[in-house]
């Protein structure tokens, strides 16, 4: 962000403004890490502040401060658009093209408030007057700390915010093993954690909340649903909607399943399928050079990083994975 903006930001929220912070499609911890980040920081700066989330997010995030006060736009949507539209200020968090919101970004790309993205992704569409973006940054929470540091608030980094940021930051960089993992990234945590983040009962809430379903999904997943291709460095795995329903699909409950597919000896590239609310969604992870998010716009009409990215496809969860397949050797 360069100093002009700073300075404009600054005095823009200089006073009390009615502000809304939107951020992604199923939201994940850097998400709603830092949007009630951003949201306990402002707060404090006397702001009216709303969170919009496009749809719901997994349970296990619910025990973020601030939470009880996020409106679900697929479940309240009529509050959810008057906000928006009163809104002096919009942040867009950890995502770069309004698509990224399904139809809340309709009603965000109309609102005549100011729109300000913060985000980590490649290739940010221009919809926005400020930018705060940086690829090189480990997740959209490092980003709201060095956010709230350029406005010169770094005082007000309490209990909550951290907690909050320090969310993000953890399940964004796979507790610190990503590449995108570097010295800046655990000087922040040493921050956070010497200003109340509690990091050993955030790991806890995250991955130590598993149900007997979800332990039996992932169970099934690995023993029945894995297919490896040797030949192309590739392994997947992918459900349907029945084999959902069967384990009592919760949100969040196949969180993190491909990565299992990428940890095989000799496999470069994972892939997950699943069949929901009558699309394919996907999810694809690399090692290395190779760029998933070139490969998710290209066939998959997604995106995201280099080795992370995810997509949709309107095809039938079998039709979805012939394509797959064919596009390999390309």
């Amino acid at each position: 962000m360069k100093a002009n903006q700073v300075s404009e930001i600054q005095a823009f929220l200089s006073k009390p403004k009615h502000i809304v912070i939107v951020t992604h499609w199923s939201p994940d911890g850097d998400a709603m890490g830092s949007s009630l980040g951003l949201y306990n920081y402002l707060i404090q700066k006397k702001h009216k502040v709303t969170v919009v989330t496009p749809n719901d997010y997994p349970a296990f995030l619910f025990w973020l401060p601030g939470n009880e006060k996020v409106i679900n736009f697929t479940e309240k949507a009529s509050p959810a658009k008057k906000v928006v539209a009163n809104a002096d200020i919009i942040f867009c968090l950890d995502f770069n093209s309004l698509k990224r919101i399904d139809v809340l970004g309709d009603e965000v790309g109309k609102s005549p408030a100011i729109k300000c993205i913060i985000d980590h992704h490649l290739q940010p569409e221009d919809f926005a007057k400020f930018m705060l973006h940086d690829i090189k940054a480990c997740s959209t929470c490092e980003l709201i700390y060095d956010f709230i540091a350029l406005m010169g608030d770094e005082k007000l980094i309490n209990k909550d915010i951290a907690n909050c940021l320090y969310t993000g930051i953890m399940t964004d960089t796979g507790s610190f093993r990503f590449p995108s993992t570097n010295p800046k990234t655990h000087r922040i945590a040493a921050d956070l954690i010497e200003v109340g983040a509690e990091n050993a009962e955030i790991h806890n809430r995250i991955y130590d909340g598993n149900t007997e379903d979800k332990l039996k999904l992932l169970g099934y997943c690995l023993a029945e649903k894995l297919t490896v291709l040797k030949e192309y460095g590739t392994a997947f795995f992918a459900l349907s909607n029945d084999e959902l329903k069967h384990f009592n699909y919760k949100k969040g409950d196949t969180e993190g399943v491909v990565n299992y597919a990428l940890s095989i000896e000799g496999i470069h590239f994972a892939a997950f399928f699943v069949e929901r609310d009558g699309e394919i969604k996907t999810s694809f992870r690399s090692k290395g050079s190779f760029n998933v998010n070139l490969f998710a716009r290209k066939y998959f009409n997604g995106g995201g990083h280099a080795n992370a990215a995810g997509g949709m496809s309107e095809l039938s969860l079998d039709e979805t994975i012939i394509k797959f397949i064919s596009v390999l050797s390309k």
